[in-house]
């Protein structure tokens, strides 16, 4: 019997070693399908905080640093591009960090300010602790942001040692500047050094002792700044090492003679330069694929004569400048036109320009003999709203003659917060309709220029009142009927009666 029982034990004993080798790989299989999506649910960007926000900065001597708003779309676009990012350069060797920060969130908003945000996303990038902040103004895809922080977590010049090292680091569609000095070293090189570090997140540098190394340009035997171009005259030779001399230079030097607006992407680094520069601009629209050949010789002579006179000029296609047509309120059919933007945010153009006609029109213009362009939408034939429409071109006459109380809106079609006043401001015009001396108008501020001395629109919406005495006071009240007709009640005038008006109430008296 005990055999018997010790045999049967014996068979038990191998079926479940059986089972339990089943069981163990079942869980090891279990285990392993959990561990590698664990992996791939791990998130490589880090969510920062207030509570945590100035430790992990202080802690990397390099870290990038994403300030979002969860509602933001620009910001949801850039997630996974920036998740891929992060994933890719926690291997990169040191890692390179990237981090996130809701600065829309209340809380966070405190430390976010120090940043200078403006809106979302912005990414910046943070070194030595935090103790200096760059913009980060690379791609927002994965392997664009991988590769620009590579570069931007290197030296801010590399040397360049070899033809392949030039070929390597030189983009020939860039601007691209190389230090060439027969030794690495002195007030010169350093100086040299100190301007990389300063526009690095703007300009690609790199440094050498053989200026035969590089693809233009001839050998010299002092210290010089080549700045590499793919326009104009391709290269431009330097020797003033001071810091703010070699940044104008470059500033200067990085702008085309006549910067192209066109549809090849490869242009607008420099289309956002022209825009960004504080000269006067000039521009010229015309259809490319039939007008291009009569305008671009002459333009580009014009362009030439007034080189370093403060106007920069641009040669744009009507194909590519919707959104300046409409910026403007003008029409494609209007081209060939020309447009300057001055200083002083003046305004001039000339539609229908010959070729010929551009160089005496800019002459007019530095000589003050054009009259400015305002743009303004048409008067409209009917305005018979509880709030009255205001065009540039009534302006005057419905807000600054009219004698009355005004209540004038500035508003964006696109604005939500103007879609929600909008109501409110009926209710406001309806309660004021048989007062003849109150009115409530809106202007479309995107529309119609404004005369900026007079008014400072910086968001939307944004209300003046203009009492019929002629008292102008921006409104930064409660957006409720109820505050806005005690203002009104507050601040209004009686209105400013006309010299006949006084003459028969004299007569009247009598």
């Amino acid at each position: 019997m005990t055999h018997t029982n010790f045999r049967h034990r014996g068979r038990l004993s191998s079926t479940r070693r059986r089972e339990m080798r089943g069981i163990l790989v079942i869980v090891a299989a279990f285990l392993l399908v959990a561990w590698v999506a664990a992996e791939g649910e791990k998130e490589y960007v880090l969510t920062l905080d207030r509570s945590n926000l100035t430790e992990t900065i202080a802690k990397h001597n390099f870290i990038v640093l994403e300030f979002y708003a969860p509602w933001c779309g620009h910001c949801k676009s850039l997630a996974p591009e920036y998740e891929k990012a992060a994933a890719e350069l926690s291997s990169h060797d040191p890692p390179i960090v990237l981090a996130k920060y809701d600065a829309s969130d209340e809380a966070n908003r405190a430390l976010a300010t120090q940043y200078e945000i403006q809106g979302f996303p912005t990414i910046k990038i943070l070194r030595d602790g935090g103790k200096k902040v760059q913009d980060y103004n690379g791609p927002r895809e994965a392997d664009g942001i991988v590769a620009y922080l590579k570069k931007q977590a290197g030296p801010a010049s590399p040397e360049i040692k070899s033809k392949e090292d030039a070929a390597n680091l030189i983009d020939e569609k860039k601007i691209f500047v190389v230090g060439i000095f027969p030794e690495a070293s002195g007030e010169k090189f350093e100086n040299y050094l100190t301007l990389a570090e300063k526009l690095r997140a703007e300009i690609s540098f790199a440094h050498t002792v053989d200026a035969k190394l590089l693809p233009r340009g001839s050998p010299v035997d002092k210290p010089t700044l080549r700045l590499l171009k793919p326009f104009d005259e391709l290269f431009v030779d330097f020797e003033d090492f001071q810091v703010d001399a070699m940044e104008k230079f470059i500033a200067e030097a990085s702008i085309p003679v006549v910067t192209v607006f066109d549809n090849d992407p490869n242009n607008n680094e420099y289309v956002n330069k022209f825009f960004d520069g504080t000269n006067s601009k000039a521009l010229l629209f015309v259809n490319f694929s039939s007008e291009l050949e009569a305008f671009k010789s002459k333009y580009n002579d014009v362009a030439k004569l007034y080189k370093g006179e403060g106007v920069s000029f641009l040669l744009g296609d009507v194909e590519a400048g919707e959104g300046a047509f409409e910026y403007f309120g003008l029409k494609p059919e209007q081209a060939p036109l020309i447009i300057i933007m001055g200083t002083d945010d003046q305004k001039y153009l000339k539609d229908h320009v010959e070729p010929d006609a551009i160089a005496a029109w800019l002459k007019d213009y530095k000589d003050g003999k054009l009259k400015p362009y305002v743009k303004s939408q048409p008067i409209p034939e009917t305005n018979d709203e509880p709030v009255k429409v205001v065009v540039r071109d009534t302006l005057q006459d419905m807000v600054f003659n009219s004698g009355k109380n005004v209540l004038l809106e500035f508003y964006a079609p696109w604005c939500g917060h103007c879609k929600k006043l909008a109501p409110i401001l009926d209710e406001v015009a309806v309660s004021f309709e048989s007062d003849p001396d109150v009115l409530i108008a809106k202007l479309d501020a995107t529309l119609n220029d404004l005369p900026k001395d007079q008014f400072d629109v910086q968001g939307f919406p944004t209300m003046y009142f203009r009492s019929a005495s002629g008292k102008l006071s921006q409104y930064d009240g409660d957006g409720t009927k109820e505050a806005l007709i005690e203002f009104i009640e507050k601040n209004r005038d009686k209105p400013v009666q006309s010299d006949s008006a006084k003459t028969d109430s004299a007569k009247d008296e009598l």
